[in-house]
C-alpha cells in the first residue's frame, strides 16, 4: 500500500480485508461476515481480526477513537468510513487469487496453536511478550518438525500445523506444552506466554501449498475451548488414535462452536503426571525413501516363538486371556514377520458407515492372510480390540505380533479417505504411514495399494501364484461390494439369514462375484451343520452349500474357501478320507486361516486322529488367540476323547459356548462319576431338545468313524441319564412288527394320526420305496426301506440326510375316541397311527 508516496507493508489477510470492506463503503459488517468471508475457511483466532484491523489503522495512522478509515461499531463488527474511488484494472492487473477450480481434499490431523491473552500481554509489556512470542514460536516450529509434521502458516500469534499421523499430532502438542510450562516455570503467573491448543482429525481442503475448511475451523474453536498451557482435542482425534491415547482425557461434552454446524465432541488432554512426551516416531513414509530401509533401521528380526512348559495352548486361561508380560517385546506365535489389522476407525459422518469400516478392514486381513511370508491375526481376534483403548505395545503382546497395522476410513461425497500406519511394537516406531484418497469406484485399487505398501515394507517376497491371488477380480459393480460387506458384517455375528439375503443382493448385481458365494457357502454350511430348520430347511440349506461352493470352485478354482466347504461337508457324510484332503487344500492355499485350520482340526477328530487334530487346533490358536467360543468347545471335545475329563468339563464351562456343548459337558461330568451335576446339564438340554435320546445320538454322531469313540460318547449318555427312545418311551417286545407285517403296512399305504404332541400328519408311502410326509408346518419327501424288524426312511432335509431307522409296535390303547393301530418310534418322535391303503 502507498500513504503520502511511502511503500507500506501489509500482510495479506489484511489486504484482504481491506478490499472486502472498500468494496461495502459506509456498511457495517459483522466480525463473523468478515471472518467467514475474508479468511476464506481458514482458521480464525479470537484476535486474528482485532489484529488485521489495527495493523490496518497503523498503516493508514488512523486513530480509533476519532476514525477517518475504519470505523468499530461495538459489539458487531467494523465500517468503511474513508471516500472509495474504483478504478478498473487495465489489461496486465489480475485479479484476487481465488482457489484453484480442481481443488484437492484430504485427511489430515490439524493442529492450532494461539496464545493465551495475547492483548493484555501486549498491553503490559509490548517488547517482551513480541521476543517472547518469537522464540516460542521458533520452539513450536521445531517441535512440528521432529514430530513429522508440517507448519502450514503463522497469523500473528498463532500457528497452524498438519500432520499425516493423527498420534504424531497428538504428540506433538503434548511436547509444546511440556517444553513451554519449563520455560514459563520461573516467571509470574501474569507474565507467561502460554499457549492453547486445538487438535482436530479432519478433511480440508489444499490450495496453494495452504489447508482450508471445517477441519481447520473445527481445530481453532477447540484451541478456543482449552485452558492456557492446554490442550483440547476432537472426538475423531480421540476415536482414530484409540488405542494409544499418551494422555488422560477429560470428556466435555458435544460443544456447540461459532460457524460449525454440528456440535463438536471434546476432551480436554492433559500429560500424565511425571510422565514425559512420548519421543517422535519414525517419519513417515516419503516417496524417495526406501521401504527397505525402514525395515532394517527398525531392526527388523527374526524371533523364534517360546512356549512354556507343558502344553499352554490347552488351557483355558491360555485360550481366552493371554498371559501378562513385564517384557515390552511380544512373545511371537511365528518366525515368519507377524501382523495384527486393527479395526480402522470410521470417521464418516453417518455412523450407519461402520460396516464399511469394519468390512475393509476385514478385506485387509484377508488379503494379507494369502501372503505366506506374513504370520497374519485373525479378523475375529483383532476385533475383540474394538473400542478398547489399549496401548498398541500392549494389544501386539497378547495377540503375539510385532507388527500392528492400524487407520481410519472416511467415506463422504463419492470419495473413500484411508489413513494407515505400520508399527513395530517392539520399539513404537511407526515404519511405514501413508494416506490415500480415492474415488469410491477405486476402492479395490485402494486397497491393493495399502497391501502392496504394507508386504513392500516388511520386505516379503510374494510367490506368482500370491501375485496372481492378490491381483484377482473382486468386482465392478460398487453397490455389490456395498452389499457383500454388509453380510460379512451380520455372518461375522451368527446372523446367516440376513447374509445371505444381502450376498444374493450383490451376485443379483455381480454374477461373477466369487467372495459373495463364498459368503453363502460358508453361511449357508452352518445353518446345514446345526440343523437350523428355523432359518433354512435342511435339504435346502445342503443343497446351498454345494451349489455355492462348486460356482465358486468354478470361479476360482484354487480358492480355499471352497475347498474348506466341501471338506466339512464330505465329513459330515461320512466320506473321511476325501474330506481330510479337501481340508488340507484349503489350509495349503491360506495357511493364515484360523477357521481353515480350526475345521481341518475337527475333521482330523470326525475321522478318529486325535493327535493330528490337537496339533491343528493349536495352529489355529495362534492365529486367533482371541477366538470364538467354539474354539474352546473344540478343544474340550478333543480332551474328552484322550479322557481328560476333568480339562473338558472345564473348557465346556465357558458361558459362551452354544447349547450345542451343553451334552458334552454332561457327558464330561458322567465320566468323574458326577451323575447329579450330569443329569442336571441333560435337563438343560432337554428344554430345546425335548426328545434327546440314545437313538438319536447314535444317529447324529454316525459321523465319528472309530467305533470306540462313538460308543464312548453312548455310554457317557446314557450314563448321564439319556433314555434310549424318545420321551423315555418303553416299548413292549411282544408288540413288535416283523419285516412282512411292516411290509403289509407301508408300501401302497397311507398312514394317519398324530404325533406325541398330539400335532396332525400324514405319510405316504409309494409301491417303489418313496415316501411324503405332511404335518402342520412341514413338507418332507424323501425314501423309505426295511432293513430286519426296523423302518428306515430318510430325508434330505432332517437329520443332515441321514437315515433314521426304527421300530413299530402294534397299540392296544385308544385315543380321543378312535382306535390308534400302530405306534412308530423315530429317533425325534412317537407316531401314533393307523393305516389305509392309497
Amino acid at each position: 500500500m502507498s500513504r503520502a508516496g511511502t511503500s507500506v507493508r501489509l500482510e495479506p489477510r489484511a489486504v484482504a480485508l481491506l478490499v472486502y470492506l472498500a468494496e461495502r463503503p459506509g456498511q457495517t459488517v459483522t466480525r463473523e461476515e468478515l471472518e467467514r468471508e475474508v479468511w476464506r475457511g481458514r482458521v480464525v483466532g479470537y484476535d486474528a481480526l482485532s489484529r488485521a484491523i489495527t495493523k490496518l489503522r497503523k498503516a493508514f495512522g488512523d486513530d480509533p477513537l476519532q476514525p477517518r478509515v475504519i470505523e468499530t461499531i461495538p459489539k458487531v463488527g467494523y465500517r468503511l468510513v474513508a471516500e472509495v474511488k474504483r478504478v478498473e484494472p487495465g489489461p496486465s492487473s489480475s485479479e484476487a487469487a481465488e482457489p484453484h477450480p480442481n481443488l484437492e481434499r484430504k485427511l489430515t490431523a490439524i493442529l492450532y496453536a494461539d496464545v493465551a491473552e495475547y492483548s493484555r500481554l501486549t498491553g503490559e509489556d509490548e517488547d517482551g511478550t513480541h521476543r517472547a512470542l518469537s522464540s516460542h514460536l521458533d520452539l513450536i516450529t521445531a517441535t512440528v518438525a521432529r514430530y513429522n509434521g508440517q507448519v502450514v502458516h503463522f497469523a500473528g500469534d498463532a500457528i497452524l500445523a498438519d500432520f499425516a499421523i493423527a498420534s504424531d499430532a497428538l504428540s506433538c502438542a503434548v511436547a509444546i506444552q511440556h517444553a513451554l510450562e519449563i520455560r514459563n516455570r520461573d516467571l509470574a503467573e501474569n507474565s507467561k506466554v502460554q499457549f492453547r491448543i486445538g487438535v482436530n482429525l479432519g478433511e480440508v481442503i489444499v490450495d496453494r501449498d495452504d489447508i482450508y475448511g471445517d477441519g481447520v475451523n473445527v481445530a481453532a474453536r477447540l484451541e478456543s475451548l482449552a485452558e492456557p498451557g492446554g490442550i483440547c482435542i476432537s472426538g475423531a482425534l480421540y476415536d482414530a488414535i484409540g488405542h494409544r491415547l499418551l494422555v488422560d482425557c477429560e470428556f466435555l461434552g458435544e460443544q456447540s462452536v461459532k460457524n460449525i454446524t454440528k456440535p463438536v465432541r471434546a476432551y480436554h488432554a492433559r500429560l500424565r503426571p511425571d510422565a514425559l512426551p512420548p519421543e517422535p516416531g519414525a517419519a513417515p513414509r516419503r516417496a524417495e525413501r526406501s521401504r527397505r530401509q525402514l525395515v532394517l533401521a527398525g531392526g527388523l528380526a527374526v524371533v523364534l516363538i517360546v512356549i512354556a512348559s507343558g502344553s499352554i495352548w490347552f488351557s483355558r486361561w491360555n485360550a481366552r486371556e493371554p498371559a501378562a508380560s513385564t517384557s515390552s517385546t511380544p512373545m511371537l506365535a511365528s518366525d515368519k514377520p507377524s501382523v495384527a489389522v486393527l479395526p480402522f476407525a470410521n470417521l464418516s459422518a453417518d455412523p450407519a458407515q461402520e460396516f464399511f469400516a469394519d468390512g475393509l478392514t476385514g478385506d485387509l486381513i484377508t488379503d494379507l492372510s494369502k501372503v505366506s511370508g506374513l504370520f497374519v491375526i485373525a479378523r475375529h481376534s483383532v476385533f475383540a480390540y474394538k473400542d478398547q483403548p489399549k496401548p498398541v505395545p500392549e494389544i501386539a503382546q497378547e495377540l503375539g505380533v510385532r507388527f500392528v497395522v492400524e487407520g481410519s476410513i472416511q467415506r463422504a461425497a463419492g470419495r473413500i479417505r484411508i489413513n494407515a500406519q505400520l508399527i513395530d511394537a517392539s520399539n513404537g516406531v511407526n515404519l511405514w504411514a501413508e494416506r490415500y484418497d480415492r474415488k469410491e469406484i477405486d476402492v479395490f485399487a485402494l486397497q491393493d495399494r495399502v497391501i502392496e505398501d504394507i508386504v513392500d515394507t516388511l520386505a516379503v517376497k510374494l510367490t506368482d501364484v500370491e501375485k496372481t491371488r492378490l491381483a484377482r477380480r473382486r468386482t465392478a459393480s460398487l453397490e455389490a461390494y456395498d452389499y457383500y460387506l454388509r453380510a460379512e458384517q451380520h455372518r461375522f455375528h451368527g446372523d446367516e439369514g440376513p447374509a445371505i439375503e444381502f450376498y444374493r443382493q450383490a451376485i443379483a448385481l455381480d454374477a461373477a462375484y466369487s467372495d459373495a458365494y463364498a459368503g453363502i457357502a460358508l453361511s449357508a454350511l452352518e445353518l446345514w451343520r446345526w440343523d437350523s430348520t428355523d432359518v433354512m430347511p435342511g435339504a435346502a440349506a445342503r443343497r446351498m452349500t454345494y451349489d455355492a461352493a462348486s460356482k465358486l470352485l468354478y470361479l476360482d478354482e484354487n480358492d480355499p474357501r471352497a475347498y474348506a466347504v466341501l471338506a466339512m461337508v464330505q465329513a459330515i457324510e461320512g466320506r473321511h478320507e476325501e474330506a481330510i484332503q479337501a481340508g488340507l487344500k484349503s489350509v495349503s492355499l491360506d495357511p493364515n486361516d484360523a477357521d481353515s485350520h480350526a475345521r481341518l482340526a475337527r475333521i482330523y477328530m470326525l475321522a478318529g486322529e486325535h493327535a493330528k487334530a490337537e496339533s491343528v487346533m493349536k495352529s489355529a490358536f495362534k492365529l486367533n488367540p482371541r477366538p470364538p467360543a467354539y474354539y474352546e468347545g473344540e478343544l474340550g471335545i478333543m480332551a474328552f476323547f484322550r479322557h481328560d475329563y476333568e480339562q473338558a468339563q472345564e473348557l465346556f464351562q465357558n458361558p459362551d459356548l452354544d447349547y450345542h456343548y451343553g451334552k458334552w459337558l454332561a457327558m464330561a461330568y458322567a465320566e468323574l462319576g458326577r451323575i447329579a451335576e450330569a443329569r442336571g446339564e441333560m435337563d438343560k438340554i432337554y428344554k430345546p431338545v425335548p426328545f434327546a435320546n440314545l437313538a438319536y445320538y447314535r444317529t447324529l454322531f454316525s459321523q465319528f468313524k472309530r467305533k470306540e469313540d462313538l460308543e464312548l460318547i453312548l455310554g457317557a449318555l446314557k450314563k448321564a441319564g439319556v433314555p434310549e427312545w424318545p420321551y423315555g418311551y418303553q416299548p413292549v417286545r411282544e408288540h413288535q412288527l416283523d419285516e412282512k407285517s411292516l411290509a403289509e403296512i407301508t408300501f401302497g399305504r397311507t398312514w394317519f394320526g398324530h404325533d406325541s404332541r398330539g400335532i396332525p400328519f400324514v405319510q405316504q408311502f409309494t409301491d417303489d420305496g418313496r415316501v411324503v410326509f405332511r404335518g402342520r408346518a412341514s413338507l418332507l419327501t424323501g425314501t423309505v426301506r426295511l432293513k430286519d424288524e426296523l423302518i428306515c426312511i430318510e430325508f434330505p432335509g432332517a437329520l443332515l440326510g441321514r437315515e433314521e431307522c426304527g421300530y413299530v409296535y402294534r397299540n392296544p390303547d385308544s385315543s380321543s375316541g378312535q382306535q390308534i393301530e400302530y405306534v412308530r418310534v423315530a429317533l425325534g418322535d412317537i407316531y401314533y397311527f393307523s393305516v389305509k391303503p392309497n
